[in-house]
Order: structure tokens, then C-alpha cells, then sequence
């Protein structure tokens, strides 16, 4: 009798013992699983860095010439624009398509770049350097007059080989062209007369 009641007090001690381990063991096993889990919704240094602001040097930048610096994974297109570019584009309203950026405004410039040279500074155009149809990145033509693929009257700009769409030297489109809209102006500041930070509004 004795026996027989002893026996199952054993079993329940062994089943208790075995059941303690196992949760213990699942949870530090579902501890493993979940931290790194959790851990992958935090962004990598690599993606931090995709997104982050880039400072340009524009020092060594002549009238006349571009420069290209990669910001999220884009090229981003710095010119420095003559005196003659600049005084050509009023001239050009009537055969561009959105003169004015005033079609999905938030979306091709900042407040502060949504005017006749979409700049901060007129002398500095600064546009993401992907065509606003099919995501081609459009050729310099800075050259005025007549072009292969161009019309007679070029006044100097932007050729996207893929479709022939063309843009002025503000980066706006021209009437019946593939491209919709304008060149993207993205947010940018000076830092001082020679550096210009890009993906940002305020002064780091």
C-alpha cells in the first residue's frame, strides 16, 4: 500500500522536474529567437548612411561645369550656371511644359526653390539627375544650337536618351515629352560659399 502511493508521488516529482526544465529551456530558446528578431527592425549603419546628408565641395566648381555626388542612391547633379544660362531661361516659359513647378510642387522642390531658377542661389542649379519618365539619368547638352535629336533653337540643358525627353538648364521639362514633370529639386543648405550639404534644410 505504502508502495503504491509512493510511486505516484515519484512520477509526479520526476513529471514536475521535466516540466520545469522544458519551459525553461523553451523560453531561453524563444529568448534567442526573439532578440535577434526584434533586432532586425532596427536600421543598419549601411541603411543609416543611405539616407544620411552629403556634403559637397563646390570650390574647384567653373561657370559652365557640372558635378555629380550620389545621395540615397541617386546621382545628384550640382551645375554651376553662366551668366548667358541664366538669362536665357525666362525666355524658355513658353515652351516648357510646367514653367512654374507648379504641378505636384511638394514633390519637385523644396518652398525655397520653387522660382524662376529653382535655386537657393541662381548661379548653382542643384537636381537629381533622373529622368522624371522612366527613371534614365538625361545627358549634358550644354552646347547651344543645333544637335542630333535636338531642335535648332537649343538654348542648352538636359537630353534623356531613352525617350528624348528634354529639360532647360532649371531642369524643367519641355511640352510633348515622355517626362510628366521636372527634375526633382531635393532639400538642400549651404554650409558656407563652398560647401553645400544635400538631403538637408538646416545647418548641421
Amino acid at each position: 500500500m505504502s508502495e503504491s502511493f509512493v510511486q505516484p508521488a515519484q512520477m509526479d516529482a520526476s513529471k514536475r522536474t521535466w516540466l520545469i526544465t522544458s519551459s525553461c529551456a523553451g523560453a531561453v530558446g524563444g529568448l534567442a529567437v526573439v532578440v535577434p528578431f526584434a533586432s532586425s527592425f532596427k536600421p543598419s549603419e549601411r541603411a543609416k548612411a543611405a539616407g544620411a546628408a552629403v556634403e559637397a565641395d563646390i570650390s574647384g566648381l567653373k561657370p559652365g561645369e557640372k558635378m555629380t555626388v550620389e545621395w540615397r542612391g541617386k546621382p545628384v547633379w550640382i551645375v554651376r550656371r553662366t551668366p548667358e544660362q541664366l538669362a536665357v531661361l525666362p525666355k524658355l516659359d513658353g515652351q516648357l511644359a510646367d514653367p512654374k513647378s507648379a504641378r505636384k510642387p511638394e514633390e519637385q522642390a523644396p518652398a525655397y526653390a520653387r522660382n524662376a531658377t529653382r535655386s537657393i542661389k541662381p548661379e548653382y542649379m542643384v537636381a537629381v539627375g533622373i529622368c522624371t519618365h522612366l527613371g534614365c539619368s538625361p545627358s549634358d547638352k550644354f552646347q547651344t544650337g543645333a544637335q542630333p535629336s535636338l531642335p535648332d533653337d537649343w538654348q542648352g540643358g538636359f537630353f534623356c536618351p531613352c525617350h528624348g525627353s528634354t529639360f532647360d538648364m532649371a531642369g524643367r521639362v519641355y511640352k510633348n515629352k515622355p517626362a510628366p514633370d521636372n527634375l526633382e529639386v531635393p532639400p538642400h543648405v549651404y554650409l558656407s560659399d563652398t560647401r553645400l550639404l544635400i538631403g538637408e534644410d538646416q545647418k548641421a
